[in-house]
């Protein structure tokens, strides 16, 4: 579906272009926004790596087991039963800390991780249980301490004050945070009961 809207787009462009004369702009400005997004890729991907870096220093120091005994008095509420799992409790902070620090990308590998421990010891492989899907919706709506990503953003946009966002991004992620927590163990809670009449 994206790959249609994307040839739709295209060709509206062109046509437009073609019918008002414009088409050097237009192709100006395809050669220019791809330069640039070429820019924006290896600047991003420097912050993943930098990040990705940080984590496995910070794993193999063995702050993430810190890190774990810190949060666990939280996180043995938002997810209750892949916290009896050694192994998946250490993925799921890792994945969590790595959200918290705003780092984007890089954090994908540790969720995916984590995700691989919580589906091995999950009752139904055939669906996602529902600290699975805790762990997803917190992925993308979780507190940043600093968005890392965001700052690379403005910075390579030009931007005169990058890390003007910190404060606002705090208070939305944090609301946001709390609002998929509760709405996601709300559910959990109600399927369960559902489940128990059945």
């Amino acid at each position: 579906m994206l790959g249609v809207c994307f040839f739709i787009l295209c060709a509206a462009s062109v046509i437009c272009a073609l019918c008002t004369g414009t088409m050097a702009a237009v192709s100006g400005a395809a050669i220019d926004g791809a330069a640039r997004a070429v820019q924006l890729i290896i600047s991003l991907a420097g912050m993943s790596a930098l990040w990705s870096g940080v984590m496995a220093v910070l794993r193999e120091a063995g702050m993430i087991g810190g890190l774990s005994r810190l949060l666990s008095p939280l996180l043995r509420h938002v997810f209750p039963d892949a916290w009896q799992n050694a192994d998946a409790r250490e993925e799921i902070t890792a994945a969590v800390s790595a959200n918290i620090l705003g780092i984007g990308n890089a954090a994908t590998p540790l969720a995916l991780r984590a995700m691989g421990r919580m589906q091995a010891m999950n009752p139904h492989p055939e669906e996602a249980s529902d600290d699975m899907i805790t762990l997803t919706v917190l992925a993308v709506s979780s507190p940043s301490l600093l968005p890392a990503t965001l700052i690379a953003l403005r910075h390579a946009a030009g931007s005169a004050e990058p890390y003007a966002i910190i404060v606002p991004v705090w208070i939305v992620s944090c609301t946001c945070a709390a609002a998929a927590v509760l709405l996601c163990r709300g559910a959990a809670w109600a399927a369960k009961g559902v489940r128990r009449h059945d």
